[in-house]
């Protein structure tokens, strides 16, 4: 059975035809070479690339043809890593520029102007001598600074380069070879190999899981003796790592492993993807967990559905069960939420309190305004701006917050306002658990747990007679929650493109209108917080009669308060309770004591009390 990643297969059917390859992708890593089907070594991409260029042995015609190679870089000149072939040698009748370079005995020949040297190329390439060239050009678009505006020797350089693409000889049936190994093959002018029938781009992807179960079973036997119970887990969740990483998450392993006989491989991957974080999601009781409902009820009134999906979604993080019918893929986020419904009904609130419950303190939320991501380009604010752009050393504001603190709940306020090119990343991230940032860093979001709200399918825009825009109120207090939560899913799947709900799943939770009874809770709740941080701070007891809640009561039930939801009422026990409290104490110079609050003829009154 052929054991070859894609690619290799791919340069192999078409080397010595083509004349010109781009390789691009994960061109730093170390790749498997098969000696045969049960042999084999991990070779670099130049050692790699002198393996495979070489020309079938058993060939009647060809069992003595091979290729000479000559490798360069724009640090290191012309080079050669195999000893016996001698660049100077190879490249010696191809310099026609006079300057002799290749008779200095150096271990490598630099040419300062990229032209000459593209010059050299050009007739290394479409001269025909004994044996077929490869020359290899590693570092390609660091020749240059832009692909798009080049200058006049960066320009002559690449036209150099296309007639030798368009013009190779061949040696018995295997044309001379020229390869550009670029992280990107866009970072080469478009010209360069847009219908250019000679060039063939060959993507070189990060280890798929077939290729690291092979890396690691030659690799990590010794490791695994001990552990063959977390070998399938510790393969799925090295998604997305090279195999140089491999080789360093086993060394990293052995170290500390030294040390500590109970530490895991498991252990060592979280290290190497966060650094030595502490896993916070490892240090939730089984305790916390089972009160975990009555916890947030404590904070979020009059949205027991809501507080019940949480739950169930925070039990499968803490478990490990999250995602498991999707895939084996073990990157993904700890779990997905989609807060939606009216305006101050308590989305953002539960979310700060999931995560001081969870974690002790609500900075661990982090939140982002998604109405500050509306404009084209907003995604690089958020994951941080290519080589280049503006921006570019700062990196992302979600990326660097995410390298701070893996182990976190995101929330991404109001969604449906950012650009839709965001959402696009977003699917990746909710498919892969990660995301490289500009600057070229895997972002691991597998210990985060991601929220988003929205306020999609209460009210819609129109324009009145007058081409004035107005928000239509498509729902109301008065319906039913299941009315209400119809219409609401209806807005969210009419919004986002299928892959992103397909994705989100069951995971949408509909939050109610603050009803009656449940405006009680609330104006009861906060008028009690404020009274226990006023006797904290000014030493004041506050003494509330029933009448005088009832009088606050009544306040909130009024229907333009509870259409603003908990907001609302906020905004009401702010003006009507807050303020008047505070003029009262101010005006009073009462420093310390007592504070009756009561109420006369359905107006708010205070005296000192005993």
């Amino acid at each position: 059975m052929d054991k070859r990643p894609k690619w290799q297969k791919e340069l192999e059917s078409f080397k010595g035809i083509k004349s010109t390859f781009i390789i691009e992708g994960n061109i730093n890593d170390i790749y498997p070479y098969y000696l045969d089907e049960n042999s084999v070594n991990y070779l670099d991409l130049d050692f790699l690339l002198t393996q495979m260029l070489k020309i079938d042995e058993e060939s009647k015609d060809n069992d003595k043809l091979e290729y000479d190679f000559v490798f360069c870089n724009p640090v290191l000149g012309f080079y050669n890593k195999r000893i016996h072939t001698n660049v100077a040698n190879v490249l010696r009748d191809f310099d026609k520029s006079g300057n002799n370079i290749f008779k200095k005995e150096k271990p490598n020949y630099i040419v300062d102007d990229i032209e000459k040297f593209s010059v050299i190329v050009k007739e290394a390439i479409t001269s025909k001598k004994e044996k077929p060239v490869a020359v290899i050009i590693n570092f390609a678009a660091r020749y240059i600074s832009s692909p798009t505006s080049l200058d006049t020797n960066e320009n002559n350089m690449f036209i150099n380069l296309f007639e030798a693409s368009m013009n190779a000889k061949s040696v018995k049936g295997y044309s001379n070879t020229l390869i550009l190994v670029v992280e990107k093959f866009n970072d080469l002018p478009s010209w360069f190999y847009y219908n250019n029938p000679n060039v063939r781009t060959i993507t070189i992807p990060n280890p798929d899981k077939k290729i690291r179960l092979n890396y690691i079973e030659k690799n990590y036997k010794n490791e695994l003796e001990n552990n063959i119970k977390i070998k399938s887990k510790f393969i799925d969740n090295t998604e997305g790592l090279k195999n140089r990483e491999l080789k360093e998450l086993k060394n990293l392993y052995k170290r500390y492993n030294r040390k500590d006989s109970d530490y895991t491989l498991l252990d060592a991957l979280t290290m190497y993807k966060y650094g030595i974080k502490e896993n916070m999601w490892e240090t939730i009781d089984e305790e916390t967990v089972n009160n975990l409902e009555n916890s947030l009820e404590e904070r979020v009134k009059g949205q027991d559905r809501a507080v019940k999906k949480v739950s169930s979604v925070i039990k499968r993080a803490v478990t490990g069960m999250s995602g498991l019918q999707h895939s084996s893929n073990g990157n993904k986020p700890k779990g997905i939420l989609f807060f939606a419904g009216p305006t101050g009904t308590g989305k953002t609130e539960l979310t700060k309190a999931l995560a001081e419950v969870l974690f002790g303190d609500e900075n661990n939320c982090i939140r982002f305004d998604m109405s500050e991501y509306s404009e084209s380009h907003s995604d690089q604010k958020l994951f941080g701006a290519p080589p280049g752009y503006v921006g570019y050393e700062a990196g992302g504001q979600l990326t660097n917050a995410v390298k701070e603190k893996p182990f976190s709940i995101l929330l991404f306020d109001e969604i449906e306002k950012a650009h839709p090119s965001i959402m696009d990343k977003f699917l990746q991230i909710l498919e892969d658990g990660r995301m490289t940032d500009g600057q070229g860093n895997t972002v691991y979001f597998s210990e985060s747990l991601i929220i988003f709200t929205s306020n999609l399918g209460i009210t819609k825009k129109t324009i009145d007679s007058s081409g004035n825009e107005r928000r239509e109120q498509l729902v109301s207090i008065d319906e039913t929650y299941e009315s209400m939560e119809n219409k609401v899913i209806n807005g969210i799947k009419a919004h986002f493109k299928p892959e992103v709900v397909n994705r989100i799943g069951n995971n949408i939770v509909v939050f109610d209108f603050i009803r009656d009874e449940v405006s009680q809770l609330i104006v009861k709740s906060q008028i009690k917080k404020i009274n226990e941080n006023i006797k904290r701070l000014k030493k004041i007891d506050i003494e509330i009669s029933q009448e005088t809640l009832e009088y606050y009561y009544k306040l909130s039930k009024e229907k333009n308060v509870l259409e603003m939801g908990g907001r609302g009422i906020g905004n009401m026990i702010e003006e009507k309770y807050i303020n008047e409290l505070s003029n009262y104490i101010f005006d009073s110079r009462n420093e310390k004591g007592k504070i009756i609050i009561y109420v006369e003829n359905e107006k708010i009154k205070f005296k000192k009390g005993e």
